[in-house]
């Protein structure tokens, strides 16, 4: 756990992976490719601002009576009062995403943010609905801020007017997709957004309009009542914000949390994305296959994006975004920071007290509020929510990035193929775990304790190998050293951009192997290991500064 003032690397270094550094042109789509006015091609690389907007209930650790922005504001209302919990919600969304926030995002070699927006900060309900300022002034700092660190925005409708889920997710008021119930939540959306276009028009900056997060699941029936309207209603969007805005990409995104296309037989508009998400939540880790979207893709030739990944552990996301860009595919981490936890880029501690207010959200009956001050509770919060103030963790990052120092996980090996990535004696034998439909024979790590998330290894047997690919921002001399053991006394050979090392391995448990430290050149270094005899078991290779 490392504090923001921790600075590896200059940002002049890290700026390196932020791809296109010219992020003020407009993008469009050009085929299969998303491209600037020049025609280079731009991947786009980001985070989502979740929890800013649209604050989640698990990312404060509360409960059912907490799991959505209209309960969360429930309980600030109870614990607080009319007027303190207005001044809180002011403050925490000022506090929440600042300048210091996007200039670290920037930093750390992102190119683009995916904020998450709520409608009802935008226009309110009811009978009478009139815009708020607040929601389009907390936008315009944001558009204004990646302009200047050269970040792209795509616009996330994340809770639409009535909700397009009936979940938690949308801020669904009656647990109902009334969004595809009610005409007038239609007509609410196609209003906000033709605003929203209409004030972002002429912002280079904005990649795209994320028209629907998500929308229909499947399980509860409601994708099964309303999917036929969510084309039509796309539609009737890209019509009203295409009589303000030419320019502007749109991505949409299928049923069932975004990953169900089957409605979709055309491109709705010419400069248009389709968008998947991808979380992989299966104990033991195990890749979900893509071919679904990648065969969508060629039969619509539009681009495809990953608006949301993340969710899990540094193996995961060290093998998806490799998994993506192999495939020329963006994508954006979800989310950039939350509460109390390990796996995102940044975390910010509960404040004193915050127990009282979670086990509140978790009641089944009748809860006393705290007798304690709750100001106190809240102000620390609002303290604590600030970038200075969060744990920074730079595995997350550099796991994303495939980017040293990081520990490589052996089965996260390359995506090239046999000969290329591998090379193994038995193609025709699937891995029965991880990476399902390759032959790398792939095993989970059996310990006395059991584990919900078991680590995994490669099994190779002489004459076969495993190649690897890592970003370093400079030349750079590293301390590397394998995790590995034998099954029979084998020696292997460590490969790194041509150089070679010849080592022993006759250890039958596992064992960390020191190197001698290793130079690493600037940009993409080739790694390889391959077994000249015996067979080993290779867990990691942990490449440190």
């Amino acid at each position: 756990m490392i504090r923001f003032n921790f600075r590896n690397l200059a940002l002049s270094v890290l700026l390196l992976f932020a791809g296109s550094l010219s992020a003020q042109t407009f993008l469009h789509a050009d085929g299969q490719n998303m491209v600037d006015e020049s025609g280079q091609k731009i991947l786009l690389q980001g985070v989502g601002l979740g929890n800013w907007m649209l604050p989640e209930g698990y990312m404060w650790k509360f409960g059912d009576n907490g799991d959505r922005p209209r309960k969360i504001e429930k309980i600030v209302l109870n614990y607080l009062g009319l007027e303190k919990a207005a001044k809180f919600w002011k403050t925490y969304r000022q506090n929440y995403i600042t300048e210091a926030d996007i200039k670290r995002i920037a930093e750390l070699g992102y190119n683009s943010v995916r904020p998450a927006l709520n409608s009802r900060l935008f226009i309110t309900e009811g009978n009478k609905n009139e815009f708020v300022n607040e929601g389009f002034e907390l936008l315009d700092n944001l558009v204004g801020w990646c302009k200047k660190y050269h970040l792209y925005v795509i616009i996330d409708m994340h809770g639409a007017p009535g909700g397009q889920t009936g979940q938690n997710i949308d801020d669904s008021p009656k647990n109902e997709p009334e969004l595809f119930m009610n005409p007038k939540n239609e007509e609410l959306l196609v209003k906000l957004w033709a605003k929203i276009a209409d004030r972002y028009k002429d912002e280079p900056n904005v990649a795209a309009y994320d028209l629907l997060n998500e929308p229909l699941p499947e399980q509860t029936g409601a994708a099964a009542k309303y999917k036929d309207q969510l084309v039509p209603l796309y539609e009737k969007l890209i019509k009203a914000i295409r009589e303000v805005d030419k320019k502007h990409m749109f991505t949409l995104e299928g049923y069932n949390w975004a990953n169900n296309w089957s409605a979709f037989d055309r491109k709705l508009d010419d400069n248009m994305f389709f968008q998947f998400h991808y979380y992989c939540w299966s104990n033991p880790d195990n890749l979900s296959d893509i071919n679904g979207f990648l065969k969508k893709r060629e039969q619509l030739n539009t681009p495809v994006w990953v608006g949301e990944t993340g969710e899990r552990n540094n193996t995961i996301y060290f093998a998806t975004t490799q998994y993506f860009e192999k495939n020329n595919i963006g994508w954006s981490f979800w989310p950039w920071k939350k509460m109390e936890t390990v796996n995102t880029p940044y975390s910010f501690k509960s404040p004193a007290g915050w127990k009282d207010i979670v086990d509140y959200s978790r009641s089944k009956g009748e809860y006393v509020v705290t007798k304690v001050n709750p100001a106190l509770i809240f102000n620390e919060l609002l303290e604590n929510i600030k970038i200075g103030n969060c744990t920074y963790f730079p595995d997350v990052v550099n796991s994303m990035f495939r980017r040293i120092p990081l520990k490589l996980e052996a089965e996260n090996y390359g995506c090239d193929g046999y000969l290329k990535s591998y090379s193994i004696k038995d193609t025709i034998t699937k891995s029965e775990t991880y990476r399902k439909k390759e032959p790398v024979k792939i095993a989970i790590i059996k310990t006395e304790q059991k584990s919900r998330n078991p680590g995994q290894y490669v099994i190779l047997n002489a004459g076969e190998w495993t190649a690897y690919q890592v970003k370093s921002p400079d030349k750079l001399k590293c301390k590397v050293s394998l995790q590995v053991k034998a099954e029979n006394p084998a020696e292997i050979i460590f490969r790194i951009d041509g150089k070679s090392l010849k080592l022993k391995v006759n250890q039958t448990e596992w064992s960390e192997i020191k190197l001698d430290p290793l130079t690493f050149r600037k940009g993409d270094n080739d790694l390889k290991v391959e077994v000249k005899s015996g067979t080993i078991n290779l867990d990691w290779i942990n490449i440190q500064l």
